[in-house]
C-alpha cells in the first residue's frame, strides 16, 4: 500500500509586485505554454496513425474527462493586429461546407473513440464563430448530441465579436447550450479602433455584456490588448474604466506582438503609432493597479478574474489548470480538436489539423484524418508537462506530489533546472527549497521565465520560433 503524503501548503495570496529591474533582468522572450511540448516542436513527419492509435486507446478511457475543440476560421473583416489562423470573407456560402466538413470530421473521430463518450468541456473559436448561421451551429448541436454523451455541468464556451452579435442572438446560443462567453474589446479608444481596423461602440459592448447575463451565461471574459497603435495610457485607462463598469467575470490582457513579416495584415499597421516600451509598460501596470482596486485576482500570464469567479476560485485551491484555450477550473483531459489548424490532445499525442482550407477538405474528402503535423509525448514529457502546468496555474510546484505521480526523486531528477534558477531565486522572484519552488509576488509576472528551465526542447536547441516577449 502506497504511503499517503501531506497535502502542500494552501498557494499563497495572489498579490502581483511589477519589479522593472527584474523584469529587465530576466524578461526576453518566451513559450506561452499552453502545451507541452509547445506546438513549435510539432514534427511535419508526425504520422497520422499515431492520431488514429490515440484515438483507439481513447475508446477504452471512457470515464476519463474529455474536451471538444471547434476552430472556425471565417471573418466578415480582418483586424490589422491579429495574428490568428483566419480567412476573411463575406461569403456566408463558405460556412456552409466547412460545417459539413466540421461533422465528416466529427464522424471518423467518433468511429475511432465509440459514440456516447462524456464531454465535459467545449470551446468554438477562431476566427469569428459567430460567422455560421444559427441553424448551422444547431446542426453542430444536433450532431454533438449524437455523438457524444454532454454532460450537464460542463463548460461549454464561444467567442464572438461583438459587431455580429445581436442581444438575440445570445440567447439562442445560449439556449443551444453555450454557457460562457468571451466578447472581443480590444480597446474603447475611437482613434486606436480605427487605426486597427476595428470600429466597436462601448455601447454596442455593454449592451452584450448586459445580455449575456441576463440569458444565464455562467461566465463572461472580455478580452483586452495593449501596446496597440496609437494608445495612450490616458485612453486605455478610459478603456480600463468602462470595462470594469461592464463587470465581465474575467478580462484576458494581451500584449500586442508586432510582427508584420509573419502575419501580413500587420503591415497596415505603422511603427511610428505604436506606444514605446516604456508607455507599454505603463499601459500594463496602470491595468493591473486598477484590475486590482476594483476586485479582479491576477490568474497568471495575462488573466485576471473576479475574487468570486471559478477560476480564482480553482487557483486557491490549487486544481486550476491550462490548455489550449486558456485556464480552465477542471482538468479537461483529452481534448479532440476539430477544424482546420485545430490541434488534438489525446493520450499521449499532440495532433494539428491541416492550415488552409483546401488541404482540409482535401484529406476529408479521402475519408482520412486531416492531420499534417504532431508529435507523440514521452515520459520525460509527461513529468516536464506536470511541473510547468503547475507553475503556470498555481505559481508554485510542490516536490512530494511530483515524486508521488511519477515516481523520481525531483531534487535530483532537475537538478540542472533548479541551479538555473538560483539567480532568480537569489533576486527574491522566486523560492526554493527542499519542498519544492514558489513563485513570489515579485516574480509573478515572469513564470514563463521560471518554466523555461523545465523544458528539454529548450536546452536542446532553437526550434527557429518567434515567442512572444515574457513581460
Amino acid at each position: 500500500m502506497q504511503d499517503t503524503i501531506a497535502l502542500p501548503p494552501k498557494p499563497g495570496s495572489n498579490e502581483l509586485v511589477i519589479d522593472h529591474e527584474l523584469v529587465e533582468r530576466f524578461g526576453g522572450r518566451g513559450p506561452r505554454y499552453t502545451s507541452y511540448p509547445t506546438a513549435d516542436r510539432f514534427q511535419p513527419r508526425f504520422e497520422p496513425a499515431n492520431y488514429t492509435q490515440a484515438l483507439l486507446e481513447r475508446a477504452g478511457r471512457r470515464g476519463a474527462p474529455l474536451g471538444l475543440y471547434m476552430h472556425v476560421p471565417f471573418c466578415r473583416t480582418i483586424c490589422y493586429y491579429c495574428g490568428c489562423n483566419k480567412i476573411g470573407t463575406k461569403h456566408q456560402e463558405k460556412s456552409t461546407e466547412y460545417v459539413r466538413a466540421l461533422l465528416r470530421e466529427m464522424d471518423l473521430v467518433t468511429s475511432l473513440i465509440g459514440r456516447g463518450q462524456r464531454l465535459s468541456h467545449l470551446h468554438f473559436g477562431g476566427g469569428t464563430p459567430t460567422f455560421m448561421l444559427d441553424e448551422e451551429f444547431a446542426q453542430i448541436f444536433e450532431a454533438i448530441g449524437r455523438h457524444f454523451d454532454v454532460a450537464p455541468d460542463g463548460e461549454y464556451s464561444i467567442e464572438i465579436d461583438p459587431r455580429t452579435v445581436t442581444p438575440k442572438r445570445l440567447w439562442t446560443l445560449r439556449a443551444l447550450g453555450l454557457n460562457r462567453v468571451s466578447l472581443g474589446i480590444q480597446d474603447f479608444d475611437p482613434l486606436v479602433q480605427a487605426a486597427v481596423n476595428r470600429i466597436q461602440p462601448y455601447e454596442e459592448t455593454r449592451e452584450l455584456i448586459d445580455a449575456a447575463r441576463e440569458a444565464g451565461f455562467h461566465s463572461i471574459n472580455a478580452d483586452l490588448i495593449y501596446g496597440l497603435p496609437k494608445q495612450t495610457l490616458a485612453g486605455f485607462e478610459r478603456t480600463l474604466e468602462l470595462t470594469i463598469a461592464a463587470a465581465p467575470d474575467r478580462v484576458a490582457l494581451y500584449q500586442y506582438a508586432h510582427l508584420p513579416q509573419l502575419f501580413k495584415p500587420q503591415r497596415r499597421i505603422h511603427d511610428a503609432e505604436l506606444p514605446t516600451a516604456t508607455v507599454r509598460a505603463q499601459l500594463f501596470e496602470r491595468a493591473v493597479q486598477m484590475f486590482g482596486q476594483a476586485g479582479y485576482v491576477f490568474l497568471g500570464l495575462d488573466h485576471f478574474a473576479r475574487a468570486d469567479d471559478e477560476l480564482a476560485i480553482a487557483q486557491r485551491e490549487g486544481r486550476l489548470h491550462r490548455n489550449f484555450q486558456g485556464y480552465c477550473s477542471h482538468d479537461s483531459g483529452d481534448l479532440i480538436a476539430l477544424g482546420v489548424s485545430a490541434i488534438s490532445s489525446v493520450g499521449s499525442v499532440y495532433a494539428q489539423n491541416e492550415k488552409t482550407l483546401s488541404a482540409y477538405y482535401e484529406r476529408l474528402a479521402l475519408g482520412e484524418l486531416p492531420i499534417c503535423r504532431g508529435i507523440s509525448v514521452g515520459t520525460d514529457d509527461f513529468i516536464r508537462r506536470d511541473v510547468i502546468q503547475s507553475l503556470m496555474c498555481n505559481f508554485r510546484v510542490w516536490w512530494p506530489a511530483i515524486e508521488q505521480a511519477h515516481g523520481i526523486v525531483a531534487t535530483e531528477y532537475f537538478a540542472d533546472a533548479i541551479a538555473d534558477l538560483q539567480p532568480m531565486h537569489e533576486a527574491g522572484a522566486i523560492r526554493i527549497d527542499a519542498t519544492g519552488i514558489e513563485v513570489l509576488a515579485k516574480g509573478r509576472l515572469l513564470v514563463r521565465a521560471v518554466a523555461m528551465p523545465f523544458d528539454r526542447y529548450l536546452r536542446q536547441g532553437s526550434s527557429g520560433a518567434t515567442y512572444s516577449k515574457i513581460a
